[in-house]
């Protein structure tokens, strides 16, 4: 996956405060304990530690178990940082993935390394559990479902229905037709619009590409999945 463009990842390491720009931002102690947050459908629990002076540890939970950690390890030059994420279902490794990140600006003097603006360049690889999804589509009906515990079910051109993950409603998604053999699913959560997918699939139907666009950060990034 390629990601171009959009507004960087901006953290904050100030005081023992850990804050990023998340919508709403997420800010706690950087102490390695759970600290409640609200206003992410996804997780209600944040936990940062400091591994080292170079990589910081990230974990989230939701009615108390863990649905996603990772590192962000920053490089020795401070110009580029790795992220290595797993994602949880029912408190299971359910997939993994590797990112790479590029600063954006200059690193600021006396914080940690991992604080400042940072942008999304590369997927660098990711397990099949984190990547395989199944569409069904029968008439102008959708049904969708991945690894990780997300579905929905939908109709094609008709009215937003609810995002399910790990069987609980996650804001909403509307699919429509954008013609031949493109459909595009618009994001919701609270009626506001989180990021867009555009998926085109090839003649011969055996690839699919997809393009993401995020709304809050302006961001897209592009995928090609092949069909199994």
């Amino acid at each position: 996956m390629h990601t171009t463009g959009g507004k960087p990842m901006v953290i904050s390491m100030k005081d023992g405060m850990f804050t990023d720009d998340a919508a709403p931002p997420v800010s706690v102690k950087a102490d390695g304990q759970d600290h409640a947050v609200s206003g992410h459908p996804e997780f209600d629990m944040v936990a940062i530690k400091v591994i080292d002076d170079h990589t910081l540890e990230r974990t989230q939970k939701k009615d108390g178990k863990v649905v996603w950690s990772g590192t962000f390890t920053v490089a020795a030059d401070g110009k580029t940082a790795t992220g290595d994420a797993t994602r949880y279902k029912d408190g299971a490794a359910s997939g993994t993935s590797k990112m790479t990140f590029d600063r954006v600006g200059k690193m600021a003097s006396g914080s940690n390394p991992a604080a400042g603006s940072w942008r999304l360049v590369h997927m660098v690889s990711a397990s099949d559990d984190a990547m395989v999804g199944t569409y069904q589509v029968d008439g102008d009906k959708i049904d969708y479902k991945d690894a990780s515990g997300s579905s929905y079910s939908a109709t094609i051109g008709g009215k937003a229905a609810p995002f399910m993950d790990h069987g609980k409603a996650n804001g909403t998604v509307t699919v429509k037709s954008m013609g031949k053999n493109v459909l595009r699913e618009t994001y919701e959560t609270n009626k506001k619009m989180r990021f867009t997918s555009t998926m085109t699939m090839a003649t011969d139907g055996k690839t699919m590409k997809t393009v993401n666009h995020y709304d809050k950060s302006g961001a897209t990034d592009t995928s090609v999945a092949t069909k199994q």
